[in-house]
């Protein structure tokens, strides 16, 4: 198994009860969730290891000048610190890398996808007092700056340039072929956020058919977010399935089959199938 390694059963325990109970919590905090996503991925990182992450993102806003003024300001003050001074930015090659969609590697290599160096300028602007939130464009994340009727967009992947109305139509149209959307600029919740990054981390897995062990802890900690979507437990059930573990996978698949049997009988049956198959192999 390639870097970085999982921790041992114990620690995933503890770190998945952590995880589901901040998630839970009134004010879901981003950087301890993604740190607890890191810790799920790397068992190299302790609770030291992520009490100095969140001390390296304080250190980092309290290099902020003080209220530097509106929405532009700020934008223009993130980009002088994190993209010009630090060198926070992405590239083409980081979407090949797990590390690109944790936290303290982000912090480490200063690389890392545009939702993750957003999640590092949001903790460092939030931190500074800073209005700023996350824009979950289709296909790229950004960060936004003060209300509707100010906003002011910023691109960490690309070093943090602020955008102009026709940077961001081109990023969606790029993206999905369509204009630009005033829905598509709202704040995105924290708890949307860390569901982005998991969905990031699945995506990586399933492009790497010996990495189910990743796939399997994303998945698992998808479904401990209040809202996730049920067919999660039918991915879950087929990662089982993958992994050898054909009795519980089978289960989970007959659990899944008869959720949606109401809505699609014959999807239902085809699940009921693959569980069938599953058991088989046991023979």
């Amino acid at each position: 198994m390639r870097p970085p390694y999982p921790p041992p059963p114990e620690r995933s325990a503890e770190l998945r009860r952590r995880f589901a109970e901040e998630a839970r919590s009134e004010r879901p905090d981003l950087s301890l969730l993604c740190l607890l996503v890191g810790a799920e991925a790397d068992g190299e990182l302790d609770d030291a290891g992520m009490d100095a992450v969140q001390m390296e993102l304080d250190s980092l806003a309290g290099q902020l000048p003080f209220r530097p003024g509106g929405p532009r300001e700020w934008a223009v003050a993130l980009r002088e610190l994190l993209g010009e001074r630090y060198g926070f930015r992405g590239s083409a090659a980081d979407y090949q890398r797990l590390e690109s969609s944790l936290l303290h590697e982000v912090l480490r290599r200063r690389r890392g996808l545009p939702i993750l160096l957003s999640v590092v300028w949001m903790e460092v602007a939030r931190r500074a007092g800073a209005p700023v939130y996350g824009v979950a464009l289709p296909g790229h994340f950004v960060v936004g700056f003060g209300p509707a009727e100010d906003q002011v967009l910023a691109d960490p992947f690309d070093g943090g340039r602020v955008l102009t109305g026709s940077d961001a139509e081109l990023l969606v149209a790029g993206a999905t072929g369509a204009g630009l959307q005033p829905s598509m600029l709202a704040p995105a919740d924290p708890l949307d956020v860390v569901s982005r990054i998991l969905n990031n981390v699945r995506a990586w897995a399933a492009a790497r058919p010996e990495r189910t062990d990743v796939a399997l802890w994303a998945v698992e900690l998808s479904l401990s977010l209040p809202s996730h979507p049920a067919r999660l437990r039918f991915e879950r059930a087929r990662l089982l399935v993958q992994r050898g573990d054909f009795v519980d996978g089978a289960v989970e698949l007959e659990q899944y089959a008869e959720l949606i049997s109401g809505v699609d009988e014959g999807a239902a049956e085809r699940v009921r199938g693959e569980a069938r198959a599953a058991r088989a192999m046991l023979n």
